[in-house]
């Protein structure tokens, strides 16, 4: 993925072939990828905004695609028939014209992206919920990821300019805290909102055969206490909030997932191997036979 740099902002850039510059000529195609900027749409769709033709529209999508400035999001039945839904994946569009040395800037653009919209503008932008130490929820189970959940805060801090108190043990949520985005840490007997997902969740917990974790994608099935998952997923109690979660079956499959975040944030956006959304399973390894997570192998 590239970035274009301005100021102190990055924004997802494609790179463009200078061939296919000519697709941008037409008036018409500079409205439909404002159309699909609004809203991932299909051309039947876009007609009716823009009174066109249905098959100019179909012309003019089939030519942004070949180039990549567009792309097929799904295809739904609608009418008997199948439409396409397009999307506009980047704001703006480069074109390399000849090789030149570039100014090294350290910034983290694809850290920040995937910290979206966790951290906005230098802020936190979300409650960090971890499970309570005392016996509670349906489970009475007892959390014991607090201290996992220190490294993650650390890292957190190296996004931040502000700092603000937003965390709270899940006995504390409250129902407007379901309006924000969250960020949950912990397995799902030691924390009730994890538990609450559970079922939403492409990755989740077996309840019924000793929380297993079973992968949606791949059907495969974790047994090991060092497994943890990273989930990354549009929230079912608020529209337009998200959800962070790092959990495990126990508290090293927790720190695994944590581990992961930490070191390899760039592997974890690359989205899972069967499917490309950001929902990952890692296992916990202890490199320096210290007892104590310090590595991860990512099983998907």
């Amino acid at each position: 993925m590239a970035y274009l740099i301005e100021e102190e902002k990055a924004f997802k850039s494609l790179i463009l072939e200078p061939k296919n510059l000519r697709v941008l000529n037409s008036e018409l195609s500079i409205k439909i990828l404002q159309e699909l900027a609004k809203k991932p749409s299909c051309a039947m769709d876009i007609a009716r905004k823009l009174k066109q033709h249905e098959q100019k529209i179909y012309y003019h999508l089939r030519r942004l695609e070949k180039a990549g400035i567009i792309k097929l999001e799904k295809k739904v039945e609608r009418v008997g028939a199948i439409a396409k839904i397009y999307s506009v994946p980047c704001p703006y569009i480069s074109v390399k014209i000849f090789d030149s040395e570039g100014l090294e800037i350290k910034t983290k653009v694809r850290e920040s992206e995937f910290f979206r919209p966790f951290v906005e503008n230098g802020k936190l932008n979300a409650m960090i919920v971890v499970g309570s130490p005392d016996p509670h929820g349906k489970y009475g189970a007892q959390a014991s990821d607090g201290s996992a959940a220190i490294d993650l805060a650390l890292f957190l801090g190296t996004f931040l300019e502000t700092s603000n108190l937003n965390y709270k043990i899940d006995t504390q949520v409250r129902e407007e805290d379901f309006q924000k985005n969250l960020i949950l840490i912990g397995g799902p007997k030691a924390n009730i909102l994890i538990d609450k997902i559970n079922d939403k969740l492409p990755i989740f917990f077996d309840t019924k055969h000793d929380f297993n974790i079973v992968s949606s994608f791949s059907k495969n099935v974790y047994t090991e206490d060092e497994v943890g998952i990273i989930v990354k997923m549009e929230s079912p109690f608020a529209k337009g909030k998200e959800i962070l979660v790092l959990s495990g079956r126990r508290f090293k499959g927790t720190r695994a997932a944590i581990v992961a975040v930490v070191k390899y944030l760039k592997k974890i956006t690359e989205g899972n191997k069967f499917n490309g959304n950001i929902a990952r399973v890692v296992k916990g390894i202890d490199r320096d036979a210290d007892g104590i997570i310090d590595d991860v192998e990512f099983l998907e």
